[in-house]
């Protein structure tokens, strides 16, 4: 084979033919060139080729083909704009257009601006952008492996650093940097700090591990790689004449003049604002806690452990002090929420909201009530009288009373804290049987009062003597009533029975009155009043039969009052007719004398 160029026409000899047609010469435009590949040992220009070897026509020209040239392909330049770059890798060992050695799959960066034609033994990975930086932005940068960089500074594999604007405008990052981010300055302003854990040393350039470092406004900077701000950033304290800081020494160090040791605890009270050194923590703001006379609070000594109720007054706790939380049952938690009537069972919300327990314990006890209080310190029980107010010290307890209620009475039903001292009232029903084996059911209503001298604190004491009053004086007098009716017969009992049941529960003094109050001593309780609501036999064939006699005595009543209406209503008729009659005797008499006189007269 051969490529004829221009010359004079010719023709083909016999075994010559012509393979594909006249064809003009390739031009290589500007910015492009040609990949040239030798398919057979050539010699261009007196550089010798192998076969297989490649190589660039660069443009603008005209190429002119050779039979032992193959054209691969046409490669176009890549343009380098401004803050843009190319990286590079080498496909086989070689030696750049800038005459440094390149080894198989080596990367490198040309940051040239221009059009850039790669070689045949370079491939373009890809592009690059600048990264810009200002005075509020820096680039955190890692290196993949030990290098120089941009900038002569030697960097280890894994090692973090900071671009900012002070190394330079803008930065494109090399083949051994990896972008981590962008960091944005921390800006302090004159009220505000903020506390730097693991910090960079300036000098070193060394992260100092497990260290902190107080940064004070006005300031701005930026993170560096491993740092982080404890807390963001935070404002100064600022205090007023109410409030304080309680702080707590993390190590040692000397305070102004006074030495701390590791774990004091101190106060800074204002009016004042305050930045704490890294050698200070903040355990808590605290204000001065404004108490009335009817106010309190549990504060607790941290060094003793003792507890004491501070009241009336402005009180500010100590270094060694905290508010001490009062545990109360839950019942006693129920009943200071609602107050509980002991007769009803009716509950009215008395507080909203639930209770602060570092607060005094407070209870309104009502009018002509009691309540009782024991101090498990002391073991002393007093009792307060109502209307008043109490409030309970650390080691004291409020007496819970858990009485009967419902109708029959029913143990444990109310739960209360004060005890009403009466008068009151309470119903029960009781089940009695008569000599002749008649069950009746009574509902009697009682009335009670506490006969308690109020300044006599061992007669108080009485009045909680016996837990369930109610359950108890209700027991008493049923199981005296029971006993007076099982002696009586139902027609006997059913005439008597409200004398019958006052003279068992009272009693009847010397002269046989019946008395009018019965005294229980246990607890200075007495009944003045018993009032039988309703008397029903418990049988229903007595019951039916009650019924019908009752019916019957009506009946009779009835009938009786009816015969004796009918007969006056027939005797006044028959009084009514003889007057009649005998007036019409009389007026005919009259008539008679009057003809009589007339006819005397003729």
């Amino acid at each position: 084979e051969e490529i004829r160029f221009e010359q004079d026409p010719f023709p083909l000899y016999p075994g010559e033919q012509l393979y594909g047609k006249v064809s003009p010469l390739q031009v290589v435009a500007p910015l492009t060139a040609l990949k040239l590949r030798a398919i057979r040992d050539i010699e261009l220009n007196k550089v010798s080729y192998k076969a297989g070897d490649e190589w660039l026509f660069f443009g603008p020209d005209t190429y002119s083909p050779r039979i032992e040239v193959q054209v691969v392909e046409i490669v176009r330049a890549t343009v380098i704009g401004p803050n843009q770059a190319i990286r590079l890798r080498a496909k086989k060992e070689m030696t750049d257009r800038c005459g440094s050695h390149r080894q198989t799959g080596e990367e490198w960066i040309i940051k040239e601006e221009g059009a850039f034609i790669p070689d045949v033994n370079e491939e373009i990975v890809k592009s690059e952008s600048a990264v810009i930086l200002t005075d509020k932005k820096a680039l955190q940068l890692r290196a993949t492996r030990t290098f120089t960089d941009a900038y002569n500074v030697e960097r280890k594999a894994g090692e973090e650093w900071l671009v900012t604007v002070k190394n330079a405008e803008k930065h494109i990052a090399d083949v051994y940097e990896s972008v981590v981010g962008e960091v944005n300055i921390t800006v302090l302003n004159s009220r505000q700090y903020a506390v730097v854990l693991d910090p960079v040393d300036v000098n070193t350039k060394k992260q100092q591990l497990g260290t902190r470092l107080l940064i004070k406004g006005p300031h701005s900077f930026f993170l560096q790689p491993g740092e982080r701000l404890e807390a963001g950033i935070q404002d100064v304290q600022v205090l007023d004449s109410e409030e304080a800081l309680l702080l707590r020494a993390r190590e040692g160090f000397t305070d102004t003049t006074q030495e701390r040791l590791p774990g004091d605890r101190w106060m800074i009270y204002g009016p004042a604002d305050y930045v704490p050194p890294v050698e200070v923590e903040i355990v808590e703001k605290r204000r001065a806690i404004p108490l009335d006379e009817n106010e309190g609070i549990y504060v607790r000594d941290m060094k003793t452990g003792r507890v004491r109720a501070v009241t009336s007054e402005v009180y500010m706790l100590t270094s060694y002090e905290e508010l001490w939380d009062k545990e109360l049952p839950p019942i006693v938690e129920d009943l200071l929420q609602t107050d509980a009537d002991q007769s009803s069972g009716i509950k009215h919300a008395v507080s909203s909201g639930p209770r602060v327990k570092s607060r005094v314990v407070t209870y309104r006890i009502p009018h002509n009530s009691a309540v009782q209080i024991y101090d498990y310190k002391s073991k002393v029980a007093r009792v307060t009288f109502g209307p008043d107010l109490i409030m309970l010290g650390p080691d004291e307890q409020f007496t819970v009373l858990n009485l009967s209620g419902n109708t029959p009475k029913t143990p444990k039903v109310l739960n209360v804290l004060a005890l009403l001292l009466g008068p009151r009232f309470s119903t029960d029903v009781v089940i009695v049987e008569t000599s002749d084996h008649a069950r009746l059911s009574l509902k009697l209503s009682y009335n009670w009062f506490f006969d308690i001298d109020k300044k006599n604190q061992q007669q108080a004491a009485l009045l909680f003597s016996v837990p369930d009053f109610i359950g108890d004086f209700c027991k008493a007098i049923a199981s005296r009533v029971r006993g007076a009716v099982a002696s009586q017969t139902f027609d006997h009992f059913h005439k008597y029975s409200a004398d019958l049941i006052r003279k068992a529960v009272f009693g009847a003094d010397e002269a046989g009155n019946i008395r009018n109050r019965f005294l229980f001593k246990s607890n200075n309780l007495i009944i003045t009043n018993i009032d039988i609501q309703s008397v029903e036999p418990v049988d229903q064939r007595t019951r039916d039969a009650l019924q019908k006699s009752v019916q019957l005595a009506i009946e009779i009543t009835t009938k009786s009052q009816e015969a004796t209406a009918r007969h006056e209503a027939e005797r006044r008729e028959q009084e009514a007719k003889g007057r009649l009659e005998r007036q019409k005797i009389d007026d005919e008499s009259e008539a008679e004398k009057s003809r009589k006189h007339l006819l005397s007269l003729q």
